[in-house]
């Protein structure tokens, strides 16, 4: 499940929590692995291919009950891509088989073989200053969430005519955003990051990336404003 370079999202946790004066260790789960989840201060989950997004819903079943445990205990955990479409009731395939989901969150995932749906995106956060951007690559959508993550002001949300995107559980973050999305949106890497210190982090080595937000920000905006004009 490292689809778009995703694991850089673990990179960059990394870097600014040892940067923030932390020892960091980091233990990279597979298929058949086995852990315990209460040691762990942040978890992170990346894109895959459909069929391996099955067979890590399948293996992750055994992890359920941790994973309810932890997110009730108010650790920060972040899914991107179509990882966080394992927390739903279900997800139906393209060739109609429904696979059960982990039945944390209520929705439900449709997919399709038609076509991929990709945008370039803008997203509002409530609990964040200024908007995030990045890239969706899916070919699936969600019914049925309650509790979306960010509000589309460009590009994808949910399903089609849905204005939000994603979801939030506690402090469990997931979206579909790639690009990776904590290293495209330093803000959110700053605000993930003091999640999980408990205390603000440092941030002065984020210089490029910050830069690099605004430059994308600026072009995306004024893309969405010559669509709307």
């Amino acid at each position: 499940m490292n689809l778009y370079g995703d694991y850089a999202n673990v990179s960059a946790m990394c870097r600014i929590l040892e940067k923030s004066g932390e020892d960091v260790a980091v233990d990279r789960l597979s298929l058949g692995d086995s852990a315990d989840f209460s040691g762990y201060d942040f978890i992170f989950t990346g894109s895959g291919t459909e069929n391996n997004q099955k067979l890590v819903l399948n293996d992750f079943m055994k992890y359920r009950d941790q994973l309810k445990s932890y997110i009730e205990s108010g650790k920060c955990a972040l899914m991107t891509g179509n990882s966080f479409e394992m927390l739903g009731k279900s997800i139906t395939d393209a060739e109609g088989k429904t696979h059960d989901g982990l039945g944390l969150l209520g929705f439900t995932v449709k997919e399709q073989n038609k076509t991929r749906m990709t945008s370039d995106v803008i997203y509002k956060a409530d609990f964040l200053e200024t908007p995030l951007v990045g890239f969706v690559n899916k070919c699936s959508e969600i019914e049925g969430n309650e509790s979306p993550l960010f509000k589309v002001s460009l590009g994808l949300g949910d399903c089609e005519g849905c204005a939000g995107e994603g979801v939030r559980l506690n402090n469990l973050f997931g979206t579909h955003l790639t690009g990776p999305a904590l290293i495209k949106n330093p803000h959110f890497l700053e605000y993930t990051a003091k999640l999980v210190l408990g205390r603000q982090p440092e941030t002065r080595h984020l210089e490029y990336e910050k830069a690099g937000y605004e430059i994308t920000l600026h072009e995306l905006t004024k893309r969405m404003n010559e669509n709307r004009g």
